[in-house]
């Protein structure tokens, strides 16, 4: 069942305004809009003190005020879509977070103030909204690419982000891959060399974002992703080798992903990709395409029309009626986000 297909398949009435929640390791946003575009975007650190409900808590209290400040009965939003990092676990049918980079009592973060094992998110969020839709973040993304920006009219394709960590949203045959738990798409975690000693956060040692991600780089190197992209520009040969050693992995994990789904796209997001795609992008490229041309010929790799609210835009869409849709899409009504966003 498609993401329209299940709003209607639920929706009781005409849907006035929608909302969207952006969970990530380091902070949530929240979107409401109605069907002429968005109204009105928050953006705080993410929760990770107090009760394991914390961070749905925030979520449920930035919506409330978005509400408020744009003029909007509260008691009107019956309808949020969530674009979250994962993984996801499920308990009695309902979604929970347990995500290394807030979840301190997993994975091997020392760093977080807090001992929770998992997020109740989808229960506490189901004590305020009636309709709840949550997708990991990527596949959210991956569909409001899909829906309106570079990947409309693609049918073998992925949103892939590469910035702290690194994740992947997939679509084969134009069905988006969800998976038991909806953690299809966690191939930054799939295992690449048992040589190297980079260990992920998730406790994986080898992994994509064990070789690859921005917070992995940091630990491997004893500095900041910027600061080791800033030293490739300062003719760092050490930083050099370092970053182009992360590119040459990070193409290799979308060469095997391309090999296992036959993709034809990629749409490539995140921070390190949008500060240094430029010149990556050859040798990413070329780890896809130099292998197994039946496959990997002719395979793009693209940026993303919808940039840094890919995510916030992702999670508007799952809660979207179908009607809404085609004119969102007609007129850009996504590109208002950028003009609403207050603190």
């Amino acid at each position: 069942m498609t993401f329209p297909d299940r709003i209607t398949s639920i929706q009781g009435s005409i849907m006035q305004y929608i909302g969207g929640i952006d969970i990530g390791g380091t902070k949530m946003a929240v979107v409401i809009a109605d069907s002429d575009g968005p109204l009105l975007r928050l953006t705080e650190p993410t929760a990770k003190e107090g009760s394991s409900r914390a961070p749905a808590d925030q979520a449920i209290r930035m919506l409330r005020q978005a509400c408020e400040q744009a003029g909007v009965p509260f008691s009107e939003l019956k309808t949020v879509g969530v674009s979250s990092c994962g993984p996801f676990i499920k308990q009695n049918g309902l979604i929970e977070l347990r995500t290394q980079n807030i979840c301190g009592g997993i994975g091997n973060r020392g760093d977080l103030p807090n001992d929770w094992q998992t997020v109740p998110l989808e229960a506490v969020l189901r004590e305020q909204f009636t309709n709840v839709h949550i997708e990991n973040d990527c596949v959210a993304a991956l569909a409001a690419e899909r829906a309106f920006g570079a990947l409309q009219g693609s049918d073998h394709c992925a949103y892939v982000t590469w910035s702290t960590g690194v994740g992947f949203g997939l679509c084969v045959d134009g069905v988006m891959l969800r998976g038991k738990n909806g953690n299809a798409g966690h191939a930054g975690h799939m295992l690449l060399s048992e040589q190297s000693l980079a260990q992920c956060g998730c406790g994986n040692i080898g992994d994509v974002e064990a070789l690859a991600s921005g917070r992995n780089l940091e630990i491997q190197h004893g500095r900041s992703a910027e600061e080791l992209f800033n030293a490739v520009k300062d003719g760092d040969v050490k930083a050099h080798a370092a970053v182009i050693h992360a590119a040459q992995w990070f193409g290799r994990a979308l060469y095997n992903v391309t090999a296992t789904l036959d993709l034809q796209a990629f749409v490539i997001g995140g921070s390190i990709w949008h500060h240094h795609g430029d010149w990556l992008e050859p040798i990413v490229k070329n780890e896809i395409c130099s292998r197994l041309p039946p496959l990997t010929a002719g395979v793009q790799l693209l940026r993303p029309a919808l940039d840094a609210y890919v995510a916030d835009i992702g999670a508007l869409y799952l809660a979207m009626p179908p009607a809404w849709i085609g004119n969102w899409r007609v007129h850009a009504l996504w590109q208002r986000i950028g003009d609403i966003e207050t603190v």
